[in-house]
């Protein structure tokens, strides 16, 4: 028996694997092998981001195979309460898969108990919850959040030996994510560490901008404010949009942004590494939002009785600052 588990799991791995074309293409529906069709139900965050978009496409465009996949889309417009009903309402509809990027990382146990005692496996993806239970969810998709807040103090320090700054005292203004929310909280960490081994690197302000355009804007003006431009060296923004939001503050306080202030943002968006490229931004650090194929091959693999590990990373990692952007806007999201 366990060699003929093994035989199928081994087929359906070099299955995927051709149906993608070995370069990640989506296969069609006319390659879908198995008849029958399992029910996914996803519930996102929201849309508030262009990541969060882009995030959301690589998911319709995963499960759009009719003939093997039935795929409910919820978005939960940022609200924990709707998400947890979205949740709930999956459950009785007895879907097969429960795909959950979940807007925080507390008070899920209760209701992904009734998910796994309903027999329906719950994958996370992007954002992982806080439980002491790990039956709760079979595996987690997402990026190293914490890898990335440590790789932006590493890019930072490099970019101020090349100007001649790294032996100065700089203030640090951090515009956190959504608080509680796992890229928060990683990339948080990452600064918050890096910043502390540098002894030059002061962190000046730290608040929320809840990944939001408006939100940094308003954090930034409150900033410029109450804090004389001398005393403002150097910007973090845990995503892009904060970041844009900061940049538009800045400019109506008379201020250049990339110049007069370092800005350093995370997910390195198409718009964001133009940002870069026009001298705006200073540099980007990728966060990979292409989920929805990862994700589809682990349905498949637990649909073959296959065993996963609790963790599975989306590749990314590059950083995008002068010395790249121009080139890379067209291959960005």
């Amino acid at each position: 028996m366990k060699n003929k588990l093994l035989l199928l799991i081994l087929i359906l791995i070099v299955n995927i694997l051709l149906a993608c074309g070995g370069d990640g293409k989506a296969i069609s529906d006319s390659e879908a092998k198995k008849s029958d069709v399992l029910v996914i139900g996803f519930v996102q965050v929201g849309a508030e981001s262009a990541w969060r978009m882009a995030n959301t496409e690589s998911f319709k465009e995963a499960f759009d195979f009719k003939q093997r996949y039935d795929f409910r889309f919820f978005d939960s417009q940022n609200n924990p309460t709707l998400q947890q009903t979205a949740v709930y309402d999956f459950i009785a509809q007895e879907v097969d898969y429960i795909i959950l990027a979940p807007i925080e990382e507390y008070g899920w146990d209760e209701i992904l108990a009734e998910a796994r005692d309903a027999g329906i496996p719950v994958i996370l993806t992007d954002r992982m919850i806080e439980t002491d239970d790990d039956s709760l969810f079979v595996t987690w998709v997402g990026g190293d959040f914490l890898k990335e807040g440590l790789d932006a103090i590493k890019w930072l320090e490099n970019y101020l030996i090349s100007i001649g700054r790294d032996n100065k005292p700089l203030n640090v203004f951090h515009m956190q994510g959504t608080i509680g929310s796992s890229p928060q909280l990683g990339r948080t960490e990452g600064i918050s560490t890096g910043i502390a081994n540098n002894e030059n690197l002061i962190l000046k302000a730290q608040e929320t901008g809840d990944f939001t355009i408006a939100k940094g804007q308003e954090v930034m003006e409150q900033w410029l404010r109450n804090y004389p431009l001398s005393k403002i060296d150097i910007l973090i923004a845990e995503n892009d949009d904060m970041a844009f939001g900061a940049i538009r503050a800045m400019q109506a306080f008379g201020i250049k942004p990339g110049e007069d202030i370092i800005i350093i943002s995370f997910d390195a968006g198409k718009e964001a590494v133009q940002a870069v490229a026009d001298g705006l931004i200073n540099c980007t650090i990728e966060s990979n939002p292409i989920h929805g194929r990862r994700v589809r091959q682990i349905v498949e693999f637990l649909d073959a009785g296959a065993i996963l590990g609790k963790r599975s990373y989306v590749n990314n990692g590059m950083f995008f600052d002068i010395n790249n952007a121009a080139d890379e806007v067209i291959n960005r999201f």
